[in-house]
């Protein structure tokens, strides 16, 4: 077969990391080409049933079959990163190479091709554990127990100076769930993605790894050389610049596990979804909070418990088929069928009164393309449930999901009003226990103030161009705004309706719609349905996000011409920014009382008690 070297792939330009059906159409087309002309080109080598694996913030990554039927992997750098951060290609490249593990893909070759990095790797077999973990929710204890016994045992191999040529401990960097490939065939799991991997600058007691008068001359204790992981799970020292150490995959392993067995998708509800009320053995839970908390000795001190008594957790008594827990929302959550594919996405406002300080200035000007997809946005000076509690949030818009969410904090607890339709009954449970931690974290948090957020389906945003800022945005003709018609008839009664404009202006949104507009929602707030509706205008290119359900059929003429009047102003409409309207029938508030921590619950130590 030939090799990559022979033929030579394009350099390609990578959109925008987000929905398709949010690009506007020449960035679709643009990501459309990119992904055909990557495939072509492999199909061109050789390789069979190539497809998108998928995509994270420094690469896009293919997958095919070569001629003898196994399954290759291939890594290309995003193009539009400064050169440098594309050069990480080639150290990853390095290390990976460095690396003989079962628990690790195999590299094969590494290329460069003009500016194109390419990576050319083994497939790990099964899916990444965050797939995995949205599709069954919280995994069972059995599951869990299994996988932190291999990433123990993996990260033992890279910490030990004996297993590799240059005699220094290795730190991925980057240890998560959707970096860890799990084989449910064998229950095997593999480690991914090497690319924030270092050579560590110290050992996990501290100590300098320099092994030479090159690396001391060379001032390695001044400067930290690690790099900035998933900050959902990376640990306090590597969140904060510290020289790189094995401590710093012992923490992404910690957040790792918590979040697999909670359901959750970062490590910062700790605080009150603690590590010991998810029903793990006690050994375990224990040492999960001690690894988790603010005190820094003690997080050390429960990685190495949990390390120098591998043998104890691997002789655990454990049931022989897995176990999970009933879930019952705590939230109504209802279950309808749906024809098409729905591609959800969350927005969400009124998040500033979570914040504990309006301006944090730590890890403002690290340049780095991960902390800005994650912490600049909105997790800045937010305290650790906060933070939590909006990635739960968060987590609801990756199941195929539509409708709102509105709670309100108060004094005496936690308000909160919902109206949540789940699309697919095979997801229920773990989209239930995603709910549920949702609201147990909100429980956790201490303020008096409002949070809302949006679910719509991006296949039904309405996409409208101009040339230029001068320009007016002209609906084409023949688009209009869709809206659902409930299957039964509900009659107008306001004192059950969640106004559009009932708490007033948003703080946090910056698109000051113009008055003829905010007329023809006033209208459409007198008709009895339920939704939302969000503008969003860039400078050549404007979004309206909806789902709409019209609830008093008799108003369906007048609904619609509600919709088609704000289509028509659209050109009224100056400016850029975001602004979003939500409406839900205040039929079924639930009240919920603050609370610090959930219960402890551990595995029991018979588990025949759970057959």
């Amino acid at each position: 077969m030939n090799t990559l070297a022979e033929k030579k792939l394009q350099h390609f330009y990578i959109a925008e990391d987000q929905s398709i059906y949010l690009l506007s159409h020449k960035d679709a087309a643009k990501l459309k080409h990119w992904i055909d002309l990557c495939k072509s080109q492999l199909h061109q080598l050789g390789y069979q049933d190539v497809e998108l694996l998928g995509k994270g913030a420094y690469g896009f990554v293919f997958c095919g079959e070569n001629d003898v039927g196994r399954q290759q992997v291939f890594k290309f750098s995003r193009a539009n990163l400064p050169q440098h951060v594309q050069d990480r290609l080639s150290d990853e490249a390095e290390m990976q190479a460095m690396l003989a593990h079962h628990h690790i893909p195999k590299l094969i070759e590494y290329l460069k091709i003009k500016r194109q990095s390419i990576l050319h790797m083994s497939r790990a077999p099964g899916h990444d554990l965050d797939v995995i973990s949205h599709q069954q929710g919280p995994l069972a204890v059995e599951q869990v127990v299994s996988i932190t016994i291999q990433l123990i045992e993996l990260l033992q191999f890279i910490r030990d100076p004996s297993n590799n040529t240059k005699n220094k401990p290795i730190v991925h960097g980057d240890i998560k769930p959707s970096n860890i490939v799990f084989d449910e065939t064998n229950g095997q799991i593999q480690l991914i993605d090497w690319g924030s991997s270092v050579w560590a600058q110290t050992d996990k007691d501290g100590h300098s790894t320099a092994n030479n008068v090159m690396d001391l001359m060379s001032g390695d204790l001044q400067h930290t050389n690690s790099r900035m992981g998933d900050i959902y799970f990376i640990g306090e020292e590597q969140l904060n610049g510290g020289l790189s150490s094995p401590r710093f995959d012992e923490q992404g392993m910690a957040a790792t596990i918590y979040a697999l067995a909670s359901g959750q998708s970062c490590r910062y509800g700790y605080k009150v979804i603690t590590a010991s009320s998810l029903g793990l053995p006690k050994m375990l839970a224990k040492a999960l909070d001690g690894m988790l908390g603010e005190d820094e000795r003690l997080r050390k001190e429960a990685g190495d418990y949990l390390f120098n008594n591998l043998s104890l957790l691997k002789n655990l008594v454990l049931a022989d088929k897995p176990t999970l827990a009933v879930v019952d929302a705590l939230i109504p959550v209802w279950q309808r069928s749906h024809d098409e594919e729905i591609d959800t996405v969350g927005y969400g406002s009124r998040k500033s009164f979570l914040r504990e300080q309006a301006d944090k200035e730590s890890l403002i000007d690290v340049d780095d393309v991960q902390l800005e997809k994650y912490y600049k946005n909105f997790l800045v000076g937010m305290g650790d449930t906060e933070k939590a509690f909006i990635a739960a949030v968060s987590r609801l818009a990756k199941f195929p999901v539509v409708g709102g969410l509105a709670i309100r904090w108060e004094k005496d607890g936690v308000y909160v009003d919902s109206n949540l339709t789940l699309f697919d009954p095979l997801l229920e449970y773990s989209f239930k226990s995603a709910v549920n931690n949702m609201v147990t974290l909100a429980r956790g948090v201490f303020r008096v103030g409002m949070f809302k957020s949006c679910f719509f389906n991006a296949r039904d945003t309405l996409h409208v161009e101009r040339k230029n800022k001068e320009r007016p945005f002209i609906a084409h003709q023949g688009q209009k705004l869709s809206f659902e018609v409930s299957k039964l008839v509900e009659v107008d009664n306001a004192s059950q309706l969640h106004s559009y404009f009932e708490d007033g202006v948003d703080p946090d949104e910056y698109l000051h719609l113009p008055e003829e507009i905010m007329a023809v929602l006033a209208k459409m707030n007198l008709i009895h349905h339920t939704g939302c509706i969000i503008f969003e205008l860039l400078e050549t290119h404007c979004k309206i996000h909806s789902y709409l359900m019209l609830l008093n059929h008799d108003k369906q003429a007048e609904f619609e011409q509600c919709l088609t009047d704000i289509l028509a102003l659209l050109p009224t409409i100056k400016g850029i920014g975001i602004s979003g309207f939500m409406k839900l029938p205040y039929k079924d508030t639930r009240f919920f009382e603050h609370r610090n921590q959930a219960t402890d619950e551990f595995y029991p130590k018979n588990p025949k008690l759970l057959q």
